[in-house]
């Protein structure tokens, strides 16, 4: 028996991203009913799930803004027109319709009906490194990413990985967690020289040519210590609470690559109105590709724009392409 449908909507945005945020409200706005569909289970797609704590400087109107407070601003804009979050929830399929709409298939295999689809995955779907010794410590002590830096507060913290991730949340983790240590296995790092500089000038402890061989469970099953192993081949134990294991991401376009989509090294192509090379789908954001692109959040919003304008007007011939300025509707 084929699934039941859960939603109808004008308007699928693959995405929870920044982007995919903007274009709900954008969508509102063009007064298409939404749902915003991602496989994480929160909004806010690579900014939550990466770097909530930082802060980023190029995001227009904001000297300098929040990656979490960004996030939480673009959900109250999207959420003045009430857009239905499916998170925590693939998008698989897209199968066209007799009747020229499509059915967005769901990796619970559900279906969402819609007649158009905007793709604002970013970078793909992605999934954390695991550390090699973390295998069954996930969520008991081992952790990819720092959501909410309170909640390290006092503890004893070992950050894993030598790229700017692991240098930003251990600077970011100093003022909250007892202690922090900084572990990776090369002498050289891929951060930038600015964030190694910051976190030594901290004080904060960085071992070189170490790598985390085994953890060890503390009486009641939580996680009690690293045991460290030097390139000597020596090894010692070093007591934690917590281990962050930052140690890049492997990234791919996941199942929108079956979709039939023109495709340019992981990115999908896209004509001046955002459109890919199958009908009714649209792409905006990092994922989007065409000649000359620059990959920023603001790129990304004025991407999200153009598409859900030229959508509008794909659902309605008779609707203008140009909406008016949202200052004039209040």
């Amino acid at each position: 028996m084929a699934p039941d449908t859960t939603e109808d909507v004008d308007l699928v945005v693959v995405g929870a991203g920044p982007v995919g945020l903007y274009a709900a409200y954008y969508a509102g706005f063009r007064e298409l009913t939404v749902a915003v569909v991602d496989s994480l289970p929160e909004p806010g797609g690579q900014v939550t799930a990466m770097y909530p704590e930082k802060l980023i400087y190029d995001v227009a109107g904001f000297p300098e803004v929040r990656g979490r407070d960004l996030v939480e601003a673009l959900v109250a804009q999207a959420n003045r027109w009430n857009p239905t979050y499916l998170l925590g929830r693939q998008a698989r399929t897209v199968t066209d319709r007799e009747d020229g709409r499509v059915d967005v298939g769901l990796g619970d295999g559900a279906v969402v009906r819609a007649s158009a689809v905007l793709v604002t995955a970013g970078m793909g779907e992605f999934r954390p490194r695991p550390l090699p010794a973390g295998e069954g410590w996930l969520g008991r002590g081992v952790v990819h990413f720092v959501p909410r830096l309170a909640a390290h507060t006092g503890e004893r913290v070992l950050v894993v990985g030598g790229g700017d991730s692991a240098f930003d949340w251990a600077a970011a983790l100093h003022p909250f967690a007892a202690a922090v240590t900084l572990a990776h296995r090369r002498s050289r790092f891929r951060a930038h020289p600015a964030s190694v500089t910051r976190v030594r000038d901290l004080g904060i402890p960085v071992l070189t040519e170490v790598e985390v061989a085994g953890l060890v469970e503390g009486d009641g099953g939580e996680l009690r210590a690293a045991e460290l192993r030097s390139s000597d081949g020596s090894t010692r134990e070093l007591p934690v609470d917590t281990v962050v294991a930052a140690l890049g991401f492997l990234a791919d376009l996941g199942p929108v690559a079956e979709w039939g989509l023109r495709l340019d090294k992981r990115m999908i192509g896209v004509d001046s109105t955002m459109r890919t090379s199958r009908d009714r789908v649209y792409a905006a954001g990092d994922i989007a590709g065409y000649r000359g692109k620059v990959k920023l959040i603001a790129t990304g919003f004025g991407e999200a724009a153009t598409a859900v304008n030229n959508i509008a007007v794909l659902l309605d011939p008779e609707a203008h392409l140009f909406p008016g300025h949202s200052s004039d509707g209040g």
